[in-house]
């Protein structure tokens, strides 16, 4: 049987990015993907915000890793040329009851060590966008985008140079646990040959489908396994080019979809993510959920003409908290927590993941090689 010393399950942003930092320590690398493409699921459908870590509880993952990996990501994109820009993003109050949350995000901000947000009348936020409606806003500077797909690739090359090997169409379909690492039994998506690899070090970044190849795992205790929520989320577009410059996120409030304005690198509008409880994946988006969308939108841009919004794309978050629950942190088990030396899950890493992704490889490395 053939011996490495890590294997990482999963070729979307988390993997590459871990793929990338363990193979430039010289460790012999193994990227496995079920899919027949790097970054085919939530890597690639989502807003590729890179996000300020306004929002997340501090002291959480989500708070600790994504300041850091905000700013890793800016200086690799910066170095590596990656299709980027801080667009900055206006968080808006659309009504007087709603500017307290203003003060309470940017004091929840502050206490994360985000130190940049600022407050903007309603007069200085519509300077700012002059389609905008708002009585209040906070900008932050630090929020802007990224395009995941050459980042990916980025990150791939990097992992490649130092040696690390990518097996697509390649599926997990079992695993054990033994002395001095894991055995894996994969399966090739095209013959059906299947073949039988030990790793010292085994990385669980498989997404949407971590839990279940954890718990394909013989060996590994079935209470670590945290009950995992699909959340799809549609996006709309409309034809054209939309008013702004910089991204627009409305207040969240209870009972609202809080639709979000994001834009991409070439300046086209997207409006979500809402979100769709559901239990398969299925990325096809359903034109009439649009229609909910416009009162949403108007809160903050009161201009939006009507029939405009056009089904654009969708994704699928992995959610470790159900509908009426408070967002999940992301959940990265080592042998602290399930006794296994070298086996490292990664569970809910749903947004700000994308973000994350430079930090939470750092997180990971130190995990398996200390």
């Amino acid at each position: 049987m053939e011996q490495i010393d890590c294997i990482i399950a999963g070729a979307g942003v988390i993997g590459l990015a871990i793929a990338r930092k363990l193979a430039a320590l010289g460790l012999e690398t193994l990227i496995v993907e079920a899919a027949d493409a790097i970054g085919t699921e939530t890597s690639s459908r989502n807003s590729e915000v890179i996000h300020a870590g306004i929002h997340y509880p501090q002291g959480s993952l989500k708070a600790r890793l994504c300041l850091p990996g905000r700013d890793m990501l800016y200086r690799y994109c910066a170095e590596r040329s990656i299709p980027h820009r801080r667009t900055g993003k206006l968080i808006v109050a659309t009504d007087e009851t709603q500017e307290p949350m203003l003060a309470a995000i940017r004091a929840n901000a502050n206490a994360c060590g985000v130190d940049d947000l600022r407050f903007l009348t309603a007069q200085e936020a519509q300077a700012l966008e002059p389609a905008l409606h708002c009585t209040s806003a906070l900008l932050s500077p630090s929020t802007g985008t990224v395009d995941s797909h050459e980042l990916m690739l980025a990150l791939l090359g990097d992992a490649e140079e130092s040696g690390a090997m990518l097996s697509l169409n390649t599926r997990i379909v079992s695993g054990r646990v033994e002395a001095g690492g894991i055995v894996l039994r994969t399966m090739d998506s095209a013959s059906g040959a299947e073949f039988e690899i030990a790793a010292s070090r085994f990385i669980n970044a498989a997404g949407l489908g971590a839990v279940a190849l954890a718990g394909s795992l013989e060996g590994f205790g079935r209470q670590f396994l945290p009950a995992l929520r699909y959340a799809k989320g549609n996006y709309f577009s409309i034809a054209g080019r939309a008013p702004f410059s910089h991204l627009v996120y409305p207040v969240p409030e209870p009972g609202g979809l809080g639709v979000h304005l994001t834009l991409d690198l070439a300046g086209t509008a997207r409006f979500g993510p809402d979100v769709e409880w559901t239990d398969t994946i299925d990325y096809r988006v359903d034109p009439s959920r649009g229609e909910r969308f416009y009162a949403e939108i108007r809160k903050y841009w009161p201009d939006l003409a009507d029939d405009s919004l056009q089904a654009g794309y969708s994704g699928i978050r992995p959610k470790l908290s159900g509908p009426g629950y408070a967002n999940s942190d992301f959940v990265i088990q080592d042998a602290a927590t399930h006794g296994i030396d070298g086996l490292v899950n990664l569970f809910g890493i749903e947004s700000p993941g994308l973000t994350s992704s430079l930090a939470i490889a750092d997180h990971v490395t130190r995990l398996v090689t200390s």
